[in-house]
């Protein structure tokens, strides 16, 4: 599985997010289903806004990327996302992005320009569109694709940027073709092959990938190898952002734009993943403080369903509840039934106390990298500062001197302490055996 990762100039934001956890899933997924898998996702570390940001920074490609690439690595942590088997940056495989560019340049697949630049010919390529299930003559170039006055047709996308004189020294690579570097498109044809083959299972990446970029990749791949590319696509859809009850694509020039260490600030991580995997991975994803909240109480009355209960060790896919999970999850992700699934057990759970079908449920959800807590940690562990401006050793103070008050019998002193907890929002409860819990109001 080949998925296209992300151009690291900037800190990650909310559509990041949804591609690392949609792609996340699936790999987890196919894995407890018995696949091997072997997942790439590349990280595009050379490009126009790396460059332009390096230079208004005073400082090198490299330690522009490699700062963004470890604040990539955090936000991803937060979120449960796994690292993917192999991370490719494109700065590691421009050798074999000028051999393949050499080898469409023999084929007569692709053409150097009057400026310099390496394009490839897409009419020259008779099944491009086939992912988009355009025509040619339908086509239009992306807001990504440079159309320059010296291709041969406005279609024609850039293999190899020559370099400009203003570009400084660490943009630039020797090649048989002129000083340069590596157009966008090119680098995950390249990566892609070299890791996992001329053809492979499956490409993934966002809706807006779709047109030019896989097209791109699909009309270089082939045309270099003769082979066929990636046998699946998946694409993720688009996040949205709910502003006065209206939706609208997240952007920056509209500012709603939010990068995941602001989310972070705001929301616990286990929320916002739970948030992004409620809806079925193809359709669109709406932001809102409304959204999240509600993810926030639906992934508590999981918690509460489960308590203590430690994850069952293995699965029996042959059970009624397990059965369903697996045939919405082999539905093309169908993770709102899925989760759906979930819920129906937590409601047998909290009815019977089954603590069985609790371990049950929890094995499932850690599936969704879900519920990895205990029910009192996630109920502590919401952002932002603690209720009351208390810390959690001053509430456990006032939690050890109430249970004495209870022992000495002194139930006034004891209710007072509840009721000043309270008034602090936190929240008591007493469990069998004696022991207090405490979580946020």
């Amino acid at each position: 599985m080949y998925v296209c990762g992300m151009t690291v100039y900037d800190f990650c934001h909310l559509g990041h997010a949804r591609v690392m956890v949609v792609f996340d899933l699936l790999k987890r997924w196919l894995r407890a289903s018995g696949y091997p898998v072997t997942y790439v996702r590349n990280i595009t570390d050379i490009d126009d806004k790396i460059i332009r940001r390096a230079v208004e920074n005073g400082e090198s490609i490299r330690a522009l990327t490699d700062r963004f690439i470890a604040a990539m690595h955090e936000d991803a942590d937060a979120l449960g996302i796994e690292r993917p088997d192999h991370e490719p940056r494109a700065t590691e495989y421009v050798a074999e992005m000028q051999e393949m560019i050499q080898t469409l340049m023999d084929k007569r697949l692709a053409y150097r320009d009057d400026s310099g630049d390496v394009n490839f010919a897409v009419r020259a390529f008779p099944e491009y569109g086939r992912l988009s299930g355009k025509s040619l003559d339908e086509l239009r170039a992306g807001e990504r694709v440079g159309v320059s006055g010296n291709k041969n047709d406005p279609l024609d996308f850039v293999l190899w940027k020559s370099a400009k004189a203003e570009e400084p020294e660490d943009a630039k690579w020797e090649s048989g073709f002129g000083v340069g570097r590596p157009g966008w498109h090119i680098e995950c044809s390249a990566m892609s092959c070299k890791l996992l083959g001329n053809s492979f299972d499956i490409h993934g990446g966002g809706a807006d990938l779709q047109f030019p970029h896989h097209e791109n990749e699909i009309a270089q791949s082939v045309g270099a190898s003769g082979e066929d590319f990636a046998k699946y696509w998946m694409h993720n859809g688009f996040v949205r952002v709910e502003t006065n009850g209206q939706s609208e694509k997240m952007s920056k020039s509209l500012n709603n734009f939010f990068t995941i260490r602001d989310i972070l600030k705001v929301y616990d991580a286990e929320v916002v993943r739970f948030f992004i995997l409620r809806a079925q991975y193809r359709s669109q994803l709406t932001y809102s403080e409304g959204h999240v909240q509600d993810a926030k109480s639906a992934l508590a009355r999981l918690y509460t369903a489960v308590g203590d209960a430690p994850a069952a060790e293995s699965i029996d896919w042959d059970q009624e509840f397990e059965a369903r999970f697996a045939e919405a999850m082999n539905d093309d992700m169908n993770t709102p039934i899925a989760v759906s699934v979930l819920f129906d057990m937590a409601a047998e759970v909290n009815r019977t106390t089954d603590l069985a079908l609790a371990s049950r449920l929890k094995a499932l959800a850690n599936l969704l990298g879900l519920l990895g807590r205990t029910a009192q940690a996630f109920q502590q562990a919401e952002v932002g500062e603690l209720p009351g401006g208390l810390d959690e050793q001053a509430i456990q103070a006032l939690i050890d001197a109430r249970t004495q008050a209870k022992a000495d019998r002194d139930f006034a002193k004891s209710d007072a302490i509840r009721q000043q907890l309270l008034d602090a929002g936190v929240i008591l409860e007493d469990k069998r055996g004696g022991a207090t819990e405490w979580r946020r109001a």
